[in-house]
């Protein structure tokens, strides 16, 4: 402000032309985490843990943590948002199998796991706070092409960043 001395009033001015070129995507974030919520307040998590031990056997850490970070990277992709993806995994994967069958810390275990749901944004047209919004701001004529360019364009990155979560998970859960 010191530099540039723009008028007063910018910060707000700017502040309110972002908000409308942004539109209802804005609060998308919250109401998926309260949906989430809900979810996780109605028993999904358990219903998902029981279905996934019935598949995958969990005799390993790395089996455990592997579900947990793919499990919130392909609940994301479905739900739009990792947080909305986040209380039903962490119930269904992350806190009974993760951290309590097999002693990993809670507060690395959700923190990496929150970043493996992110990763499903990445992939995702649901996420349209983060996928839908920048072909909105960039004002591009094609908005649907645009948006699957965004998503193709950032796929491999999301699987990079999965794999990088997992290893993380893997190394940092159990250590510390």
């Amino acid at each position: 402000m010191a530099m540039l001395k723009p008028p007063v009033m910018a910060p707000l001015q700017e502040g309110r032309r972002l908000m409308d070129a942004v539109g209802w995507a804005a609060i998308l974030p919250q109401m998926l985490a309260a949906l989430g919520a809900v979810f996780a307040l109605a028993g999904v998590g358990e219903v998902v843990g029981g279905l996934i031990a019935d598949v995958i056997p969990m005799n390993a850490s790395l089996i455990a943590v592997v579900a947990y970070c793919v499990g919130m990277a392909l609940f994301t992709v479905i739900m739009g948002n990792a947080f909305a993806a986040f209380p039903v995994m962490t119930a269904a994967v992350g806190l009974p199998f993760v951290v309590f069958q097999f002693g990993g810390n809670p507060a690395i275990v959700c923190a990496i796991g929150m970043l493996a749901g992110f990763c499903g944004t990445l992939m995702t047209p649901m996420a349209a706070n983060f996928n839908v919004v920048p072909a909105n701001l960039l004002e591009l004529p094609d908005r649907n092409a645009a948006l699957n360019g965004v998503i193709r364009a950032q796929i491999p990155t999301a699987l990079m960043m999965l794999v990088a979560n997992i290893l993380l998970m893997q190394f940092l859960a159990f250590r510390f």
